[in-house]
């Protein structure tokens, strides 16, 4: 125990606490209230939580003198009971912290009472619920009171002692609410023995039930030789007391002091019996203290009083509390108390606790001493380990040297006994108290690898993740013992690899969880070497996988030829694409279905890089009838991936050109892959690739194809000749935009169909008539004539020639027709333009400009004359428009200039400028009578104005395009920025000198 700190400590409470009112005969505590009994039949009440006392006087109304016997204080101290002794007897007494009188007991007049048994569970302020009584004649009663009453609720006698009736000497009772009722548990004892009742009810049914079952009860001593001896001796000499320690709510242990010694143990009122009714034990690791231990000479000495904490019992033995601890049984140390003189002949009379506070008190005849806890746990992990208790040690250890201790004593222990698997167990939980090295060092010096391994096994469960570098080794030496473990093994046992059941497969899983656990704090290169050293193959493509090195594992499938694992290895998602180029052409040759079945699962593949696996398979042999697993991708990839690689398409088309059906290959040219993209090409392979290889090959009809997409007409016309003549029909068809190219490629036709002919000259002058209609009139009589023979007779050709010469005749006829419509529009057009120079608007006297609001028909001396204009007659010039609005020539100037773009606005102000200085120099011309130059001048100056009135009056402005431009402008331009801001609200500052002027309505 540490010495250098006391477990309890003793305070002097209060030295004259009976206000001269008597000697302290009795006490009891709860919740920070004390009531003391005294030798006049006073009880004195102190509250040292509210800092307030009274006291009531419990002998009126008695004659003689009057003693208090015993008081009673429940847990949360508002109940209290006491018993006065005196010349007319006992008579017990109930009062309320909130009463200022008593309440006689009537119903228990003549009872010496000696214990209570408070509902701790249910009590409450206002209420006792039930309790029990015990009396000195060895009867139980059951009582409730109510605070607000005044008085009892009932009095009931609840049990009798009847064998052995002995005075009840203490009380406790539990109560546990279960499923089927409230269950009581009590416990009594006597100056011998120490009673159990429980049931389930009420507790004048849990003890009526007693008159048919026998009461469970240990006895403390044997023989009793009668009543009145054993009442005489238990005054005299003894005072059984019973205790429970109570922990959240709830007792947890209870301690009887008894005549022989101190009789306790745990409680489990918790647990569920099978039969509720029955007298099951509910006490639990039951032990007796004997006095013995209590005295260091052959004389034994009894307490005369005792208390209850957790860990230790508080015994008064003479003045001196002595400590003891209850696990242990050993005196931890001595309590000494300030008696004062006039209390000395009596010394320490009694000890009490109050559970609700935590606190403990001794008295003697005047004075109260409060006995203090002092973390009296702290020690009692060293209690626990010293009785080999470990699990309770550890539960009591505060801090990790306690707890190293603790496991230090286990691995030691042990370790002796050569337990060397669970030595290692608890040597790897030890942090502080013995190094690393130390414990390594034993296990290596008995040679007991399987222990060290253990341990650093263990070790590393305890390592912080920021020990990196010890994690690392202590994972890399394991990882040694496995290997060497493994070898071991198949040294000793040469069919341990057949036997599925033997050690070493078990030792190879768990290695194999072990580097699943550690693959992060693992070395790589140095576990990998490891592992080759020791020659686990297996291990080491295990470990590589662990660690995504994935090439080592997709290496060593390849090398057992089991493509399909490889390929599941690729299939990952944490596995780089670039795997999968890497060994594709490997993959390829080894298992062709399989990996391209891979391939297309994997659409993130770039098909391009795997060109090259693909050519090396392609250019091995086939059978015939063999799927070709490179077309089979390429198709995918083209078809469904719709790949616009032109490496692919080349490769397809190569492929395809290689077989002997060319059916896939014209497919293939045929189909439009680009169809749909706007401006995208119809194919992505080079067409000048695929002319030269299907040459090469021979594919002639791809060849036809080929040329007919370059556009090269004449050749696909002309090869297409040499295969088949509708062919090279169809070819020369395809030409629409082109006539003479159309009409020339099908007089190569003609040519080849005139000359093929090997018929009699009449026949054949007929299948080329019959060929000049297949032409839809592209090609006429006189276009086939020159490949004919010159011999031939002309009366042959009559009626195409006739034909041809109607057909001529006809679009004469519709020329004609073109002409005359020509002309009549021509005459038209000059009709609508001499109309329009007559064209004139009349308008109203009053008509307004619509942009200065003033008259347009204003005198020219009224208005300002427009610049660049000469005035008609008196009046100002103006502009007039369809839709009826009508402005100044200067005002739609100004108006069209301030609303049209920059550039369009200078061009209208330099017209006028010109127009102005036109004008300007007419003037003096005309003063000067130069008629040449006059003449010059009002040409350009028409020129000029017609420019400009296109300008400004090719539309209304109020009605065109101007307008609805001005939609999107702001309505406050840049420079009314200033101006616009004039308008803002202001808070006003001093509204103290604003006035209210009301407006007449």
């Amino acid at each position: 125990m540490d010495q250098g700190r006391q477990v309890f400590s003793v305070d002097l409470l209060e030295r004259y606490a009976t206000k001269n009112r008597g000697m302290i005969t009795c006490m009891a505590s709860g919740n920070d209230v004390i009531v003391l009994g005294t030798s006049k039949g006073w009880i004195i009440r102190h509250d040292f939580g509210l800092g307030s006392s009274y006291d009531i006087d419990l002998s009126v109304g008695r004659t003689g003198e009057q003693s208090i016997h015993k008081v009673f204080v429940d847990p949360g101290g508002s109940h209290c009971i006491a018993t006065v002794t005196g010349v007319g007897g006992a008579e017990t007494f109930y009062t309320h912290a909130k009463w200022p009188k008593p309440r006689v007991l009537s119903r228990l007049k003549g009872l010496l009472v000696n214990a209570v048994a408070w509902n701790k569970q249910q009590i409450t302020e206002v209420s006792t619920k039930e309790i029990i009584l015990g009396t000195q004649d060895a009867q139980l009663f059951e009582m409730a009171v109510d605070e607000m009453d005044k008085r009892e609720k009932y009095i009931k006698f609840l049990f009798e002692l009847e064998e052995l009736p002995e005075a009840f000497m203490d009380l406790q009772m539990e109560t546990a609410n279960i499923s089927i009722g409230m269950r009581y548990y009590v416990m009594a004892v006597t100056p011998t023995r120490l009673y159990s009742f429980t049931g389930i009810g009420t507790l004048e049914s849990v003890f009526a039930s007693y008159k048919e079952r026998a009461v469970r009860f240990m006895e403390l001593p044997g023989e009793i030789p009668n009543r009145r001896v054993l009442i005489f001796l238990f005054e005299r000499n003894h005072k059984a007391e019973l205790h429970f320690f109570i922990k959240q709510r709830r007792a947890v242990h209870f301690a009887w002091l008894s005549g022989t010694g101190i009789y306790h143990g745990g409680l489990n009122f918790g647990a569920q019996h099978s039969n509720p009714n029955g007298d099951e034990n509910f006490v639990e690791s039951k032990a007796l203290l004997d006095y013995s231990k209590l005295s260091e000479g052959t004389d034994v000495v009894k307490p005369s009083s005792m208390a209850l904490s957790e860990f230790h019992f508080l015994l008064l033995i003479g003045n001196k509390v002595k400590v003891v601890n209850r696990i242990s049984e050993q005196i931890i140390e001595e309590l000494q108390f300030d008696i004062s003189a006039d209390s000395a002949s009596r010394g320490v009379i009694g000890l009490c606790s109050d559970a609700s506070a935590g606190l403990f008190y001794a008295y003697d005849q005047n004075s109260i001493f409060q006995v203090s806890v002092v973390d009296e746990s702290r020690d009692m992990w060293k209690v626990h380990l010293d009785l080999k208790d470990y699990a309770a040690a550890l539960a009591n250890c505060r801090d990790p040297l306690q707890r190293d201790q603790v496991y230090l004593v286990q691995a030691e222990a042990a370790f002796a006994n050569k337990e060397y698997l669970r030595a290692a167990s608890f040597y790897s939980k030890i942090n502080y108290v013995i190094s690393f090295e130390e414990v390594t060092l034993k296990f290596i010096s008995i040679n007991e690898p399987e222990a060290l391994r253990t341990f650093l096994l263990r070790k590393l469960d305890t390592l912080s993740k920021d020990d990196k570098c010890q994690i690392t080794m202590i994972s890399t030496w394991a990882t040694e013992l496995y290997l060497d473990k493994i070898n071991r093994l198949l040294l000793e046992d040469d069919t341990a690899i057949e036997n599925r059941n033997s050690e070493y497969h078990s030792v190879i899983q768990e290695f194999r969880a072990f580097m699943s656990d550690c693959k992060d704090v693992l070395d790589e290169a140095t576990t990998m070497k490891l592992l080759e050293s020791y020659g686990r193959v297996e291990e080491l493509v295990y470990f590589a996988n662990l660690k995504e090195q994935y090439e080592i594992v997709i290496h060593h499938y390849i090398q057992q030829g089991e493509a399909k694992k490889a390929l599941d290895v690729l299939q990952k998602s944490s596995v780089s694409d670039e795997l999968q180029y890497k060994f594709a052409p490997e993959l390829i040759m080894l298992d062709a279905y399989e990996t391209v079945e891979a391939w297309m699962a994997n659409k993130n593949l770039n098909p391009r890089r795997l060109i090259t696996a693909m050519m090396r398979y392609s250019s091995e042999p086939h059978a015939k009838n063999e799927t070709h697993e490179v077309i089979k991708y390429l198709e995918f990839c083209v078809h469904q991936l719709h790949n616009e690689d032109p490496g692919i398409h080349n490769l397809l088309l190569s492929l395809y050109a290689k077989q002997e059906d060319d059916s896939a290959l014209l497919r293939f040219l045929q189909c439009k892959f680009g169809k749909g993209r706007e401006d995208g090409p119809e194919f992505f392979y080079d067409p000048k690739y695929a002319l030269r290889l299907c040459l090469k090959e021979k594919r002639s009809r791809a060849c036809v194809h080929i040329y007919s997409m370059m556009s090269m007409h004449e050749e696909a016309v002309a090869l297409a000749l040499q295969i088949d003549p509708e062919l090279a029909m169809a070819e020369a068809d395809k030409v629409e935009d082109d006539e003479d190219l159309r009409k020339k490629l099908w007089l190569m036709v003609a040519k080849h169909v005139v000359k093929q002919e090997k018929g009699a000259k009449r026949e054949n002058i007929r299948r080329a008539i019959a060929f000049l209609k297949e032409t839809d009139g592209l090609l006429k009589i006189e276009d086939i004539l020159p490949f004919f023979p010159d011999f031939a007779l002309i009366d042959d050709f009559k009626e195409a020639i006739c034909s041809s010469l109607e057909d001529y005749n006809k679009q004469i006829e519709q020329l004609k027709e073109e002409m005359n419509d020509a002309t009549r529009g021509a005459d038209n057009i000059r009709n609508d333009i001499s109309a329009l120079t007559q064209r004139y608007a009349v308008i109203d006297r009053e008509e307004e400009c619509g942009v200065c609001k003033r008259k347009i028909l204003t005198m020219a001396g009224d208005f300002r004359m427009a610049q660049g204009y000469l005035s008609a007659g008196p009046l100002a010039p103006f502009y007039v428009f369809p839709c009826g609005h009508s402005f100044h020539a200067q005002c739609l100037i100004t108006h069209v200039t301030s609303c049209a773009h920059q550039e369009q606005a200078e061009h209208i102000l330099d017209l006028q400028k010109q127009l102005t200085l036109l004008g300007s120099e007419t003037r003096k011309d005309i003063n000067g009578n130069r008629s040449d130059e006059l003449v010059t001048s009002s040409t350009t100056a028409d020129k000029l104005r017609s420019e400009l009135d296109d300008a400004i009056a090719s539309e209304c402005p109020f009605c065109g395009e101007l307008m609805i431009n001005e939609i999107s402008l702001p309505f406050i331009k840049p420079e009314e920025t200033q101006h616009s801001a004039s308008w803002d609200l202001r808070p006003q500052t001093n509204l103290a000198n604003q006035r209210t002027i009301s407006l007449p309505l």
